[in-house]
Parts: structure tokens; C-alpha cells; sequence
């Protein structure tokens, strides 16, 4: 997927996350699927609002931890195709 800093993602309706210590758990309600992320998808996850775009996202999560925004936006872009592809998160329509 081509990352837009100006999207914004929300947790899907299915999905729940919870913050556990540095690190973070992904329920997804319909299916009882469970997914653990690290300490930076923690931080993506806690601050995916569907209020903030994802440049604004990256740029909280850079605050936090010690990488380049250019790196981050990379990572943040495999991770968001799979946790699409999985139904745990949900484009923002900017339109609606």
C-alpha cells in the first residue's frame, strides 16, 4: 500500500486493543483471534484514533522512541497492510 501521511485509521468494530506494560494486545471479538505487537506498534495502536492522520500518528510515535520518521512511515506501512488484511483496522473515509 502507498502510505498517505494525511490518512486516518481506526481500530476496526471488531477489534479491541489493550495496552499491556511496552507492548500491546489485539482481540478481535468476532473470532476470538488474538495478536501481541511490540513497544512501537503498541504506541501506533494506543494514539489510532480515527481523529489523527497518520502523519501526525508517525509523529507522536517519533517523539517516543529513537527512529526516523522516514523509517517509521515505512514500517507503519507494512504494518498497517497486514493489520487491513486481517480486518483489525479500518481507512477513515475523508470523504464521509
Amino acid at each position: 500500500m502507498a502510505l498517505d501521511p494525511n490518512q486516518t485509521f481506526r481500530l476496526a468494530d471488531k477489534a479491541t486493543f489493550r495496552s499491556v506494560g511496552d507492548s500491546g494486545v489485539i482481540l478481535m471479538t468476532d473470532t476470538g483471534q488474538i495478536y501481541s505487537c511490540n513497544s512501537t506498534a503498541e504506541a501506533f495502536l494506543r494514539l489510532t484514533d480515527g481523529n489523527r492522520n497518520i502523519g501526525a500518528t508517525a509523529d507522536a510515535v517519533c517523539d517516543e522512541f529513537d527512529v526516523s520518521r522516514e523509517q517509521l512511515l515505512s514500517d507503519l506501512d507494512e504494518l498497517l497492510t497486514y493489520l487491513q488484511s486481517e480486518g483489525v483496522i479500518d481507512t477513515i473515509d475523508a470523504d464521509a
